[in-house]
């Protein structure tokens, strides 16, 4: 059996509910609603953890943030932790990372033979919270209400910047593996390309806002008057700065606008890679998985970004194409470390293949047509802008938000999908309530949780302290380029730089 090849294309906190294939009115998403029309659409796909890096590391082990104390954005990602480059790798396949992983700490690599950009954020310490002075913002890198004011247009950005020279890598990667592709034995291969758009600032480039006027963009469905606000809202609208700092209509109508442009932006990225696949002759054998690390709540309950579990923040986009998958629209729930055992599965893998235990269940039967019993997604916050570990389990039409400082929370999806309606405390819930609270305190200790937490966050701003002195030495990657080893140069022939070069080869020896 010949093993597919396999490229996800992530994108940086893209709510489903802002494409074309899930619903929106305007979207303007052709080439991922090309790819689920013929593939498998997940309709209530979470993340583990509503923050990047955390959501990142949750997606890459197939293991929720507490089995590997990935907490928050300055978090290490264990390099003794194996990720699904590792497991493939092992069962034959070339891997590559192309774009964002967020990876913190002097591993940069965790399985990827091949890391062909840098990253655009920080990979030490430096963003650390402190959960002894949680009221405290770090107004270095906290979001605020300045983001939603400056939203518009602009010819470049630092993002723009970035999301090109991933889209550029990632592409030169395919050909490459064409280039030197032999049908008898070249491996299969992997590719992550892993996009930093639509993630705020929202700020789109000219022929990407001008698909959208401002009279086709909606409002938020609900606003921060028009719901209760729970506790950890509270905190959050303060933490963002949203409490206080009130915007306009129009200002939330150009956030919107430039986010559906930029979701405009990654949806293109999406359609150059699936055309160098299509041009190597990879098509009919690839698996094209499209998804993001979490959502992006663009003023829905007057919160924005994420680090929430409410639906715009938790819920993600995922959707398979490609060889053997007829799934259609699949209603289970599931959640980002369901990936690494469904790889494993595509790659001909078995469960014997792990080295660590693992929190996800493979997806193949869904994406295969065939009935999964399995309905469930858990969740995990343990970052800024809370001082106790908050936890979401969500199954079948339910929802239920625990955190131990705050009354609980339960939402029934299938009557009120906005979550303006807590049921905690609604007499017909109250058997599922206490269910649900009993099953929180038998998977997590949230005190002790909460102690390791205040632990890692102390001794890791004690080191970042100590490598801010003296003598830097930085973790951030840097991808190896060696010059005089590409295109022609003098120790080469130039005919063979151009032969190897061209695809399709002259001789058609290569398809």
């Amino acid at each position: 059996m010949v093993k597919p090849n396999i490229v996800i294309i992530m994108a940086d906190q893209l709510a489903p509910q802002f494409c074309g294939i899930y619903g929106h009115p305007v979207a303007k998403t052709p080439h991922i609603d090309s790819l689920a029309k013929r593939g498998a659409r997940f309709d209530a796909a979470y993340c583990n953890s509503p923050l990047c890096a955390p959501s990142r590391f949750s997606f890459m082990s197939g293991q929720l943030v507490s089995r590997i104390a990935a907490y928050d954005n300055a978090s290490e990602f264990s390099s003794m932790t194996p990720t699904f480059a590792h497991y493939l790798r092992s069962l034959g396949y070339r891997t590559c990372l192309s774009g964002k992983m967020h990876f913190i700490g002097p591993d940069q690599k965790h399985g990827f033979e091949d890391r062909v950009t840098t990253d655009i954020y920080p990979s030490d310490f430096a963003w650390t919270p402190d959960w002894e002075a949680p009221d405290e913002r770090i107004d270095k890198w906290y979001h605020n209400m300045q983001t939603i004011k400056e939203s518009g247009m602009a010819v470049a950005t630092f993002q723009t910047d970035y999301d090109d020279e991933v889209g550029f890598a990632a592409n030169r990667w395919l050909i490459d593996q064409a280039r030197d592709r032999d049908s008898e034995s070249s491996p299969p291969f992997i590719l992550v390309a892993s996009f930093i758009h639509p993630h705020d600032p929202y700020v789109a480039k000219p022929e990407w806002w001008n698909l959208y006027s401002n009279d086709e963009i909606e409002l938020p469905l609900t606003n921060i008057d028009s719901v209760d606000k729970d506790p950890f809202s509270k905190r959050l609208l303060d933490g963002i700065e949203a409490s206080y700092t009130p915007l306009s209509n129009k200002e939330i109508i150009r956030a919107r606008r430039a986010y559906l442009a930029n979701v405009s932006y990654f949806d293109s990225k999406v359609g150059e890679i699936i055309k160098t696949i299509c041009d190597i002759g990879e098509i009919d054998n690839t698996v094209i998985i499209v998804t993001a690390d979490h959502g992006d709540m663009l003023g829905e309950r007057g919160l924005w970004y994420k680090m929430n579990f409410f639906e715009y923040s938790a819920r993600v986009p995922l959707i398979f194409a490609g060889p053997n998958i007829t799934g259609g629209v699949i209603k289970n729930t599931c959640s980002l470390v369901d990936i690494l055992p469904t790889l494993i599965d595509i790659a001909g893998g078995s469960e014997d293949i792990l080295g660590k235990e693992i929190d996800g269940r493979s997806l193949v039967n869904l994406l295969h047509g065939k009935e999964d019993p399995v309905d469930e997604a858990i969740g995990e916050y343990c970052a800024e802008m809370t001082a106790y570990p908050v936890f979401m389990i969500r199954r079948s039409n339910l929802k239920y938000i625990h955190c131990n400082e705050d009354p609980p929370q339960l939402y029934d999806l299938n009557i009120d999908p906005l979550e303006t309606r807590n049921f905690a405390n609604h007499p017909e819930y109250q058997e599922a309530v206490e269910s649900f609270s009993n099953e929180v305190s038998s998977r997590w200790d949230s005190k002790k949780l909460r102690q390791d937490i205040i632990k890692t966050q102390k001794s890791r701003r004690s080191l970042y302290d100590a490598m801010s002195s003296g003598k830097l030495e930085a973790w951030d990657y840097n991808p190896p380029s060696d010059a005089s080893q590409q295109y022609v140069r003098n120790h080469m022939d130039w005919t063979v730089a151009a032969s190897r070069y061209r695809f399709p080869p002259v001789n058609g020896d290569k398809t």
